[in-house]
């Protein structure tokens, strides 16, 4: 028996025909003459090799081989039609989701979207904030696959902080992370100026505790270790369960956090915050752009894409101009 499928013009004129059960009808809807439809049909039955019509005086009907092809033949049209209108969807809207995880859309992305907004004002940009584009780590140190890990709905990219594993993407790191003491301009004034990390004593320290997540991440005691201080009590301090809540605090006059140096950017650049120490502890993980291979070359995809590379890149080599929101 020979696998190779009729032809598609054929199986379409019998499908339109036997929905109707009129070449008339059929030939309306294909924009074609009844003739062709019954050439097109007659070429499947021949293929076939079996009758679908029964061809009466004013009219026709379906055969029982002809009544077993319809149900089946009409359901393969459907999915085709709707495969063929989700892609056209697809190209025609200027929609783009970007899945994000929460610190990494308020405290870097959010100060600098303008310009892409600015640029691409015909892109409708989505941002998306998703704790799960964070990978795990478990308990024996390695982190979880990031299959294991749900997507946000249809998406067009993700921003991952993790190993920049992720199979069947194109990844791009966009930057490493650094751990530092941030706090307020106004500790390094009055009665208990912050002048060297001996000085933290005297201040309340500002911990994150995000479960599953910061396993592994830099602690206060770890910093304090590094800088050579052992006289300040290293657990003591609120706790907080989300890094944007620590750097707010601390922007608050709260205390000092032990913050991501890259997120808190912004907030250096407005004054909002300081690095009172140039020692910084690192980790292996990092912030990756994510976008499935199949879909990396679509145009919307690449434009935010090599945007956001760029900026990635002034991050990077430590631009702070590039906070300045131009004015008309």
């Amino acid at each position: 028996m020979s696998n190779r499928l009729p032809p598609l013009n054929a199986l379409r004129a019998f499908e339109s025909a036997a929905r109707h059960l009129s070449f008339r009808k059929a030939a309306e809807e294909l924009h074609v003459t009844p003739a062709a439809v019954s050439h097109q049909i007659k070429i499947l039955e021949d293929q076939l090799g079996v009758q679908l019509f029964r061809r009466l005086t004013r009219a026709v009907e379906l055969t029982e081989a002809g009544s077993s092809l319809l149900p089946k033949l009409g359901e393969a049209f459907d999915i085709l039609t709707q495969a063929v209108n989700k892609v056209r969807a697809q190209e025609q809207s200027n929609a783009l989701s970007v899945n994000v995880p929460p610190s990494f859309a308020a405290k870097w992305l959010m100060p600098r979207l303008h310009r892409f907004v600015t640029a691409y004002p015909d892109i409708d940009i989505r941002i998306i904030a998703n704790m799960r584009l964070v990978d795990a780590r478990r308990q024996d140190g390695s982190y979880g696959n990031p299959d294991e890990h749900d997507r946000t709905g249809d998406f067009n990219i993700d921003i991952r902080f993790g190993t920049g594993k992720y199979p069947h993407c194109r990844v791009d790191k966009l930057f490493n992370v650094s751990f530092t003491p941030l706090c307020s301009p106004r500790m390094l004034e009055g009665l208990r100026p912050l002048k060297k990390p001996s000085d933290l004593r005297y201040h309340l320290l500002l911990h994150d505790e995000l479960p599953d997540i910061n396993e592994g991440w830099p602690n206060w005691a770890q910093w304090l270790k590094a800088a050579g201080v052992d006289d300040v009590e290293a657990d003591r301090g609120p706790h907080f369960n989300h890094p944007i809540l620590g750097l707010e605090a601390a922007v608050d006059n709260m205390g000092v956090a032990l913050g991501v140096k890259e997120l808190a950017a912004y907030d250096l650049a407005a004054g909002r915050l300081v690095a009172p120490f140039d020692l910084v502890l690192k980790i292996d993980t990092a912030y990756y752009l994510v976008v499935p291979e199949d879909g990396a070359d679509r145009p919307k995809i690449k434009v935010f894409r090599e945007w956001l590379l760029k900026e990635a890149l002034d991050a990077n080599n430590n631009r702070t101009d590039i906070f300045q929101v131009p004015h008309d």
